[in-house]
């Protein structure tokens, strides 16, 4: 027995109803789910380190540098952005932290006038006894001299314009690079808001960060030991 024509528009009528219901169900459900904000997980790693970036002279000219600290943020990786000025107590402040275990890794990352402040706060964090991992500088508009050393130091530089490479003083320990960018079009007061430039050195934070994240290799139980000194091997003295 066929049903009436009334109910079965009737009950094609509710089906399409309950699909609409079940329709809205499933958007409610992607919409409140964890994963649709796509939240970055912090690493033990990115959260022990801090990059500290100085801004130049006044706060308006290097604000590229807030750029690069949120795209930083946004990745887990803890910032401070503050005017070349505050090197000295920044540097106190990084010291305090690391000496207390907070931090592990120290990147600095300066622009113009705050890229001339980096080697005298790698100078006062290396007094304290603490290291810095990386320090990039970005177009340092006076000449530069490293008397003592980040692990690595890149100064990224415009060839033909205000800035100039950066000279490692005797005695420096640490890798230096000098980079010329000339030819990316930048200028002085652009360079930190260029977009190569900014991914340049997110990509270098990301490698150390990567870097100090990777776990010590196991010992090899059948390499050979190293030969004791001979001063070891003496018999004491009677």
């Amino acid at each position: 027995m066929r049903p009436h024509g009334r109910n079965a528009a009737g009950a094609s009528h509710l089906s399409t109803i309950r699909m609409w219901a079940l329709c809205l169900v499933l958007l409610s459900a992607i919409a409140i789910s964890p994963t649709a904000a796509r939240a970055q997980p912090t690493a033990p790693a990115a959260a022990t380190t801090h990059v500290y970036l100085l801004r130049g002279v006044l706060n308006i000219f290097s604000l590229g540098l807030d750029t690069i600290g949120s795209r930083l943020q946004a990745q887990g990786i803890p910032v401070t952005v503050a005017n070349f000025v505050s090197w000295s107590s920044l540097a106190d402040e990084a010291a305090t932290a690391y000496k207390a275990g907070r931090l592990k890794t120290i990147v600095l990352v300066g622009h113009s006038s705050g890229a001339t402040a980096l080697p005298d706060m790698i100078a006062k964090l290396n007094h304290l006894g603490v290291p810095v991992k990386l320090a990039i500088g970005l177009d340092s508009v006076f000449k530069t001299k490293l008397s003592t050393g980040a692990e690595r130091y890149i100064n990224i530089y415009i060839g033909d314009g205000p800035g100039e490479p950066v000279k490692a003083a005797d005695g420096f320990r640490g890798k230096l690079d000098n980079v010329d960018v000339r030819s990316t079009g930048a200028g002085h007061v652009t360079i930190d808001k260029n977009e190569v430039i900014q991914r340049r050195v997110i990509a270098e934070i990301d490698a150390v960060v990567l870097r100090s994240r990777a776990p010590a290799a196991p010992a090899d139980p059948n390499a050979p030991k190293p030969a004791r000194s001979a001063a070891a091997t003496a018999a004491p003295a009677r």
